[in-house]
């Protein structure tokens, strides 16, 4: 059978990349002359991509998400997220997982809402870039997750075969789930609701576990 293709989320799977963010989006408020907002307030808004971080930014400011200043604090974002990457810290046991699918001959990826160049900066930052044989990001392809067609074009990529999606939130459960793939939720990142409501096929909180997982859920 054919190696599995095992494709991930980046933020609050394979990075805990919040601190960042949080940082990163004071910074651009600031710039603005808004109040800074609180790490947990910040760290909720992750996950669904960078137009949905400015809304959220701008709504708990006081100011319409829609209006005027979402152009201005989009761009700043991006160009920040792009040089600004202290604070983006891989999950314990991460990299030894990687390195023990790989050297099972899994095809790894990376396919997360965050757009590409400051995702592929992050994963740099981290070191863990090269383990990858692509990353798609949140501006990549016309639609971005839950729509399962950044799944789809990931695993077409690393060529089609058995395949399994891990991620850590309900936006990535649901796009598992219209992709008609395989989940495995890391339960330590930034998922709001209780881990049994999220469909899953297993759930894990130590990455030690995910060899053993891809070679019983998809082999």
């Amino acid at each position: 059978m054919k190696a599995p293709a095992v494709i991930f989320d980046l933020d609050g799977t394979l990075i805990d990349s919040a601190p960042a963010i949080h940082a990163i989006s004071n910074a651009v408020l600031s710039g603005l002359g808004l109040p800074a907002l609180t790490f947990p307030q910040v760290r909720g808004f992750v996950g669904k991509g960078v137009p949905h971080l400015v809304r959220q930014l701008l709504a708990a400011s006081g100011e319409d998400p829609d209006g005027p200043l979402f152009s201005r604090v989009e761009t700043a974002l991006v160009a920040r997220y792009e040089t600004e990457v202290e604070g983006n810290t891989p999950y314990p046991g991460v990299a030894d997982a990687l390195a023990r699918l790989a050297a099972a001959g899994c095809r790894l990826a990376v396919c997360t809402n965050k757009p590409l160049r400051p995702a592929e900066a992050a994963l740099g930052h981290v070191g863990l870039r090269d383990r990858f044989d692509h990353v798609i990001g949140g501006d990549s392809l016309s639609t971005r997750k839950p729509d399962p067609g950044m799944l789809r074009a990931s695993h077409d990529r690393l060529g089609g075969g058995p395949m399994i999606y891990v991620g850590d939130s309900e936006i990535d459960a649901e796009t598992a789930v219209n992709a008609r793939a395989p989940f495995a939720l890391y339960t330590e990142g930034y998922r709001k609701a209780p881990v049994s409501e999220l469909p899953h096929s297993v759930a894990f909180s130590d990455f030690a576990m995910l060899p053993g997982i891809v070679e019983n859920v998809v082999w």
